[in-house]
């Protein structure tokens, strides 16, 4: 039997306040980013962090538990900017360009955060999977409804079903680095660099922009 998610582990560390735990994080994100894989072992991340194996099952409960902190760990940054970049003064149109810009740079900065999502969501407890829709889905679904009809509101953007628009981005923003270990091996695709990076959010911005601007925006955003 699993030992319980630890679910106060995001709160905690947001607080700053559990630095023991937040070495255990840092140890993780650092070997999946060494080895591409979210496959460590609860040694290795405890020999990496000069912390005991132990203490993973206090602070969060088992090896599931210490993913889901991680996953919220790095997607906290980009959550937190949705309601900064709601509120902005600027057009739907300009803050969608940044919206783009920013998740994709958020995959790339974090590029296991999409191999922990599918774990999370899809091979591990009913409970943790909660957990990502929660703090990570939702919020992001939220935030694409009132863009979305601010954009058609404004006059800017033709009607989008948000769940459809979600699908799009985050799928596409996902698949760029999910599916490239695929390519690699098929065609000899190289790994995503930060030319890549920029190049898929310039493709990103024209695909999304000349699928949903009306006619007269359309013009302003490839300028």
């Amino acid at each position: 039997m699993r030992s319980p998610l630890n679910t106060s582990v995001p709160t905690r560390l947001a607080n700053g306040k559990n630095t023991t735990a937040e070495k255990l994080l840092v140890a993780a994100s650092e070997l999946m980013i060494e080895r591409a894989s979210i496959e460590v072992s609860l040694s290795d991340i405890a020999q990496k962090s000069g912390v005991n194996a132990a203490l993973v099952k206090y602070h969060f409960g088992n090896k599931d538990g210490l993913l889901l902190a991680l996953l919220a760990r790095d997607a906290a940054t980009e959550m937190s900017q949705l309601e900064y970049l709601i509120s902005q003064p600027i057009t739907p149109t300009a803050k969608l360009r940044l919206h783009i810009g920013g998740i994709i740079r958020a995959y790339h900065q974090f590029p296991y955060m999409n191999r922990l999502i599918h774990y999370l969501l899809h091979e591990s407890s009913a409970e943790a999977a909660d957990e990502v829709s929660q703090f990570f889905v939702a919020p992001l679904l939220n935030f694409h409804r009132r863009l979305l009809a601010e954009g058609v509101k404004a006059g800017e953007f033709r009607d989008i079903d948000p769940v459809l628009f979600y699908t799009s981005l985050i799928g596409a923003c996902d698949h760029l680095f999910f599916g490239r270990h695929a390519m690699s091996r098929a065609t000899g695709v190289g790994p995503v660099t930060d030319e890549v990076c920029r190049d898929y959010i310039k493709h990103m911005e024209a695909l999304i922009f000349g699928g949903m601007l009306n006619g007269n925006e359309k013009g302003a955003a490839a300028g």
